[in-house]
């Protein structure tokens, strides 16, 4: 998954190179609608086609390349469509999660809170979008550890990696979104920790929708309609 800190060695296992690619994606390092060839990609990290043409492969399932036949292969258009439809998704799935994870009886693993509030509060004070973008995420999996639902797992899995493009893109273009998502964050812990389901589940939609509302005009300007 995003952020495995992968040693070049290893990119010849497809996987691994799919992590690295995943990564560079979300954080922007390859834009949106660039070009990949496999000749590309190999020379860049310096392994045969074999594996990039599976890590291909496997980004393509998870809707971060996009191939068409003649046309070839290249990082899938951001566009306001697309963020539309991925954050209306989002909105009810990531709030079931909340709410199961508040129901779990895992005192232990919602101990972790306390730290990642605090890393959280820290990148926002600093104002280093990169770092809570990476705070924020490894409380997303702190919830799906919780929550422990394998179907709802497997309906966030490719959305939530291509919902990661617009997360990184939110804190880096417009900082109130990092103040926006540490105070609602806040609240959702506190919530999952006291063991309120519902309360969790409330605040989780309303903080993905109003940071979806928030960003659609700024989304629209950056990559177009869609």
């Amino acid at each position: 998954m995003i952020l495995a800190r992968i040693q070049k060695l290893s990119v010849a296992i497809p996987e691994n190179l799919a992590e690295i690619l995943e990564e560079e994606i979300i954080f922007g390092r390859l834009k949106s609608r660039e070009r990949l060839t496999e000749e590309m990609v190999a020379e860049r990290y310096g392994v045969s086609r074999s594996p990039v043409r599976e890590a291909l492969r496997l980004l393509e399932r998870d809707g971060l390349v996009t191939r068409e036949a003649r046309r070839g292969i290249w990082v899938s258009p951001m566009s306001q469509k697309d963020f539309d439809e991925i954050y209306m998704c989002r909105i009810p799935l990531e709030g079931l999660v909340a709410q199961q994870a508040a129901e779990a009886d895992e005192a232990a693993k919602k101990s972790e809170y306390k730290g990642l509030l605090a890393d959280l509060k820290s990148a926002q004070l600093r104002n280093d979008a990169r770092e809570f973008f990476i705070t924020d995420v490894r409380g997303s999996f702190i919830h799906y550890t919780l929550a422990g639902n394998k179907t709802l797992m497997r309906l966030l899995g490719g959305l939530e990696k291509q919902a990661l493009r617009y997360r990184f893109h939110a804190y880096e273009q417009n900082p109130q979104m990092m103040q926006l998502s540490l105070d609602d964050t806040t609240r959702i812990c506190e919530a999952i920790i006291a063991g309120d389901g519902q309360a969790a589940k409330a605040i989780t939609e309303k903080l993905i929708h109003e940071i979806w509302q928030t960003m659609r005009d700024g989304i629209r300007e950056a990559f177009g309609r869609g």
